[in-house]
């Protein structure tokens, strides 16, 4: 049996955790440095759980802040936003021990490096998660999609999948989540990268569904063209991706019309909440990998910039119509 501690109880950090905990016979703990999470489920006695907004059951989970913490985990899973990463690193420090691995499977590159501060590279393991999650609110996860539908890659920093890899591959896959061992590391976790520099920007900045994006009859063609830029950058810096072009591009149309197609990405469940988005760390991100190799990555540098300026506009949508118009001076 091992222990395991989720640090962030959000969508993705509750969804690991609590199939973990209800399917497997391991223990789980959860460690969060976001208020009303830690109170609201301390309050609840627990986490409650849907699956596509059916079937709400209250599953008791026990959360604590990192200085409140007394557990020894065999095993860390991080789901914690890009931004916040360092600052709850730094507080759940002390909590780190020799012998403990770490997974991890967030969204965008970056933290990796971070993480790499505090666990030695053969007890890192990354991953990626085609597993859809959606916070309602602090304590309160919704599953999205069929049970056991969801799939997601994980491989040793190493490349040397031991035998603690192994048995967390084991425990994942006893949870319904779909794991697929690589042993490509850069190449597992770009290859997520560059499917949420399709999806999550552009439904993010037109506030859609995935299911909506792809009923535009031009996603194909723009989703080659940001592809193409990935996939250049990437072979340039030396990554090879796991998956081809022509595979990243149908894997696009299949998760948006079929798998997901009623799923608003992590991203705008950020944006349409006035907080700031990881798109510096997904379409910036690989921009900043094609400039660091002579490549400029156009279309991923434009799309930065606008969601960026999508994020300040956010605040005139708030402003009625009259007080954001010029005034005819006629």
């Amino acid at each position: 049996m091992t222990k395991y501690t989720v640090i962030g109880a959000g969508a993705m950090g509750l969804g690991y955790g609590v199939l973990m905990q209800e399917r497997t016979a391991n223990t789980v703990d959860f460690v969060d440095t976001w208020k009303p999470s830690v109170e609201t489920i301390k309050e609840q006695g627990g986490v409650w759980v849907s699956r596509d907004h059916k079937d709400k059951h209250m599953v008791p989970v026990n959360i604590s802040y990192p200085e409140d913490y007394t557990g020894d985990p065999d095993v860390w899973i991080i789901f914690v936003k890009q931004m916040q990463l360092a600052d709850v690193l730094k507080r759940c420090a002390p909590l780190f021990k020799a012998h403990q691995y770490v997974f991890s499977a967030m969204n965008g590159m970056g933290h990796i490096d971070k993480i790499s501060n505090y666990f030695p590279d053969e007890h890192i393991v990354g991953g990626t998660a085609m597993i859809a999650t959606v916070l309602n609110g602090p304590g309160d996860v919704d599953f999205m999609g069929a049970a056991c539908a969801g799939e997601m890659h994980m491989v040793n920093k190493t490349e040397h999948n031991d035998e603690t890899t192994q048995q967390i591959f084991t425990d994942f896959k006893d949870a319904g989540m779909g794991p697929i061992m690589t042993e490509n590391f850069m190449g597992t976790l770009m290859s997520k990268v560059v499917f949420n520099a399709v999806t999550n920007t552009l439904c993010s900045m037109f506030e859609i569904t995935m299911g909506q994006f792809i009923e535009y009859p031009g996603v194909k063609d723009m989703t080659i063209q940001l592809m193409n830029e990935s996939f250049d950058a990437c072979e340039r810096a030396g990554i090879h991706l796991v998956e081809t072009r022509q595979e990243e591009v149908a894997s696009v149309d299949y998760v948006s019309r079929v798998a997901n197609p009623y799923h608003y990405p992590s991203m705008y469940q950020d944006f349409s909440k006035g907080r700031p988005t990881e798109v510096d760390y997904i379409n910036g991100y690989i921009a900043k990998i094609g400039r660091e190799h002579d490549y400029v990555c156009r279309t991923h540098e434009f799309i930065t910039h606008e969601v960026h300026m999508a994020e300040l506009m956010r605040k005139y949508k708030k402003q009625p119509a009259e007080q954001t118009q010029p005034v005819s001076q006629a």
